[in-house]
């Protein structure tokens, strides 16, 4: 994957959802991308915000800050998928967490008719966070971490949104290909800091832990950080066991 040359179309792709996962029923409601084609931002893109036919997670509108109400008018996916599959097919697709998009997408594709197939049939998938990751082991590597190091102005990313992650991934991944960045290698000394102090507590030194069950607004928060943990590739092992936990 290293050594893979990006000279022909290339499209920066994300998506929005209601949750976090096809399985539970959630579905796409804004789809961003950008083209770029030898290495150059060519000014074409495509952006839609879709109409789920479902209510939205709160913790996802915390998010994206996508009302239910915004989306009452918005077109079915059904009805943006020949422009979107027109726009994508035979480029590349540059994905953050391409699991997490593409997953939703082929989702997406079976519920309308099995046959129509999956993404990798019309564009090869490239996964931004896979390669991060490998060249910069033992990192950050989540969209916000990277424009750190690479010193990309992400202050209008107050919320999520599909076009504006996919105009930041496409600078971002110029600027990691591309060998032109600054890295600020000890961006997280501080934390590193704080997690060797932890480590020095040890659990004997623990008294009794005294439950305290989670109120409806605390439950929407911790809602709202799994839903950004997963979004940016981060691993969450219990979110459904936590919704149980918090009852």
């Amino acid at each position: 994957m290293d050594n893979r040359t990006f000279t022909n179309r290339i499209i920066f792709l994300d998506t929005e959802t209601t949750g976090l996962s096809p399985q539970d029923g959630h579905r796409i409601i804004e789809i961003g991308c950008v083209e770029m084609i030898k290495r150059r931002i060519t000014g074409k893109h495509f952006h839609v915000y879709i109409n789920p036919d479902r209510l939205i997670d709160a913790g996802a509108i915390a998010v994206h800050g996508i009302s239910n109400d915004f989306l009452t008018d918005k077109p079915r996916f059904e009805q943006i998928l020949e422009d979107f599959l027109t726009f994508i097919k035979d480029a590349e697709l540059v994905i953050h967490n391409a699991p997490f998009d593409v997953g939703f997408i082929n989702h997406e594709l079976a519920m309308i008719n099995e046959v129509l197939g999956q993404v990798e049939d019309y564009s090869k998938v490239f996964d931004s966070l896979t390669y991060a990751r490998k060249k910069h082991p033992g990192q950050r590597n989540s969209l916000d971490a990277l424009c750190k190091r690479y010193g990309v102005d992400n202050s209008q990313r107050d919320l999520h949104g599909a076009l504006l992650d996919a105009e930041i991934l496409a600078e971002v991944f110029l600027l990691m290909t591309g060998g032109q960045s600054s890295l600020l290698d000890d961006i997280h000394t501080e934390k590193t800091e704080q997690l060797e102090d932890f480590r020095k507590y040890t659990l004997s030194n623990r008294p009794a832990l005294k439950i305290i069950r989670c109120s409806d607004e605390e439950l929407i928060t911790h809602q709202q950080t799994i839903f950004t943990i997963e979004k940016t590739g981060g691993q969450c092992l219990w979110p459904r066991v936590s919704r149980i936990l918090c009852k």
